[in-house]
């Protein structure tokens, strides 16, 4: 409650302070050994709104235009219009007595253009021109903030006009500074800024050693983030204008929306890996995932739409802060590496809230360089955690392998008890086994010499049952090849049936190999390269090409080439159409072989062509006539 008064009563003093200073003229700042800097601010600060953009100097720099200067009514100037061209006014005091040389500095790095009019002696003005649109090299003070020499008037008063103009809003920061001050500041901020990088750079090796180390794709994330990061910072530092496009300014308004697209996307994929997203929390894990979908079509829309759309950097809150609530959630649930990563995005957001602060003008308080650079400083405290909170997990894994090695061994002692009591068991009762088995052997071994004797007589009497078996099998060639014979003459006879038919073809396979024998009966001849020598092939009887490789099927170049009917059924078709000479109809051969009379047509069809075809050779073949018709040239 006391905090909350104490606000309170500060934001209306500033009010008021602010609406009490509008009506008093303009404060001159003065020269002073004793004071090594000073920011502009309040009163000392008039300002001008050109929304035209073409008001020339000549016409802001007459008596009658001072009316129109305004004062500043906030700690910071801000340029709000981006359409618009501000001038800025301030007025230095002289001092005879200063042993110093002075200087201006501006602190934002990301201003397009700022020019400074300055007076000399003779109260004439020179301009000099500044900002992140001109070369680096054009810059008096190879430093990363815009900074010029001031002349002492030593008498009266010095008017200074800025007039600035930028594609996005910036906080107009103007100090006041000793050139002996700017020196020792900027050799200081040069080295905070090498400690800064340095360590995002620590942390980069570090997670990198981990990755080689542990091989997860986490610390890719996390690598790729701390480059991210390094270079929005180096882009809103202007180190990176200074050291990687010092001659290309036209990077400067670009460069910060890549990298900050490029930290949001790997801040949330990093989440994602590191708080085990798919497996604690999987609504989360598809909020994350359409996110980083979202961000990337704005991407897209940024580059290829309107560029000035990369100034919206308040929409990295959102995935800012669902990683926020990812890890609060998963810590909530028990998932203890959450608690560093909750610390550290906690520093993070907090710095990020007072930099949107300062880029959307809700600061109250002066814009001082703790608060300029408060985001650079929470980085840094984020990755710190962010360290422990990777080697918390790295911790856990290595508890959790622990564990499960010391379960392990705990049941292989077990599994190792249990095994040697099961093998004692099993040595007693093997040796009960085996007083049996002695005692049985000696009356086996007497059953064996009864047995021996029997198999002697039983092995005489197979000699003469194989000697009778020889001569039976002679006596069943003989007639089996009677009974074949008649078969087939009585098969060849055209009033045979399909039951008496079937008994000579009874199957696929009998009439595969017939027509094996039927279609090679001259002997084997590739048709692809004329080769004789051949081996089998995938299909029954068919045959392969030992030279080419082609293997030719054994229905291939017949009558039955594409035809679905049974086989056997198909040669009985043949042999009838034959018998009778093609009278028979199609109707008949559906009722005889059962298939319908559509089929039995096409195929009837297809063998009165191959008999017109080959009449004279069938005219007086005989029963082996319908044969001839099977090997058919123009079924191919």
């Amino acid at each position: 409650m006391y905090k909350l008064l104490t606000r309170v009563f500060t934001t209306f003093f500033l009010l008021f302070f602010c609406n009490t200073i509008r009506t008093s003229a303009q404060t001159v700042v003065q020269l002073n050994d004793s004071v090594k800097q000073h920011i502009f601010e309040y009163k000392q600060v008039y300002y001008f709104e050109d929304t035209t953009g073409r008001v020339p100097f000549n016409q802001v720099n007459i008596s009658a235009f001072d009316a129109r200067f305004k004062v500043n009514p906030e700690p910071t100037p801000v340029t709000r219009n981006i359409n618009s061209a501000y001038w800025y006014r301030i007025k230095i005091g002289g001092n005879l007595n200063t042993k110093n040389n002075w200087l201006l500095e501006f602190f934002d790095q990301t201003i397009d253009s700022i020019t400074v009019y300055s007076p000399n002696a003779q109260h004439q003005y020179t301009a000099t021109l500044l900002g992140s649109n001109r070369p680096f090299e054009a810059r008096f003070y190879h430093h990363k903030n815009f900074s010029l020499n001031l002349v002492n008037p030593k008498t009266g008063d010095a008017v200074y006009y800025i007039r600035i103009r930028s594609h996005h809003s910036v906080n107009v920061i103007m100090v006041l500074r000793t050139v002996s001050w700017f020196i020792s500041y900027a050799l200081d901020e040069y080295f905070f800024f090498g400690v800064f990088y340095g360590m995002i750079l620590v942390f980069g090796l570090y997670n990198l050693m981990m990755f080689v180390a542990m091989r997860k794709v986490q610390y890719l994330y996390y690598i790729a983030y701390n480059i991210s990061i390094g270079l929005y910072e180096m882009c809103a530092d202007g180190i990176a204008y200074q050291y990687i496009w010092p001659n290309n300014p036209v990077w400067n308004h670009y460069a910060y929306g890549i990298a900050l697209f490029a930290a949001s996307i790997f801040a949330v994929l990093f989440t994602q890996s590191l708080l085990n997203l798919k497996i604690n929390a999987p609504r989360l894990y598809k909020a994350t995932s359409w996110i980083i979908a979202l961000r990337s079509l704005f991407f897209l829309a940024c580059l290829t739409i309107n560029n000035s759309w990369f100034n919206y950097k308040i929409i990295e809150f959102i995935p800012l802060l669902l990683a926020f609530y990812s890890g609060c959630y998963t810590w909530v649930k028990g998932y203890k590496p959450a608690r560093f990563f909750v610390i550290g995005y906690s520093f993070l957001l907090t710095g990020f809230i007072i930099k949107s602060c300062i880029a959307l003008n809700w600061w109250i308080l002066p814009v001082t360089e703790f608060a300029y650079y408060s985001l650079s400083v929470c980085f840094i405290t984020e990755m710190l955690f962010i360290s422990f909170a990777i080697g918390d997990r790295v911790r856990i894994l290595k508890k959790q392998k622990d564990d499960a090695q010391l379960a392990i061994i705990a049941q292989m002692k077990q599994n190792e008890e249990l095994k040697d009591n099961l093998n004692k068991r099993l040595e007693e009762q093997v040796q009960e086994r085996t007083k049996e088995l002695v005692e049985k052997s000696s009356m086996i071994a007497d059953q064996n010499e009864e047995l021996r004797s029997v198999n002697e007589l039983l092995q005489q009497q197979a000699e003469e049952i194989s000697r009778m078996n020889v001569l039976l099998e002679k006596d069943n060639i003989i007639l089996h090849n009677d009974i074949e014979k008649v078969t087939h003459d009585r098969v060849m006879s055209a009033e045979v049936d399909f039951e008496e038919f079937s008994k000579i073809y009874p199957d696929r396979e009998t009439c595969f190999k017939f027509l094996s024998d039927l279609k090679w009966e001259n002997g084997y001849a590739c048709r692809k390269c004329s080769g004789t020598h051949y081996g089998g092939g995938h299909l029954p009887y068919s045959r392969r090409c030992s030279k080419c490789g082609y293997e030719e099927s054994v229905i291939a170049y017949t009558i039955l080439q594409n035809t679905r009917i049974p086989t056997n059924k198909a040669f009985y078709m043949i042999f009838l159409m034959y018998s009778t000479k093609g009278k028979i109809s199609s109707h008949k051969l559906s009722e005889i072989l059962s298939i319908r009379q559509s089929t039995c047509w096409a195929y009837s069809t297809r063998i009165k062509k191959a008999m017109e075809a080959r009449k004279k050779e069938i005219k007086n073949a005989g029963a082996k006539g319908w044969s001839k018709l099977v090997i058919d040239n123009s079924a191919d």
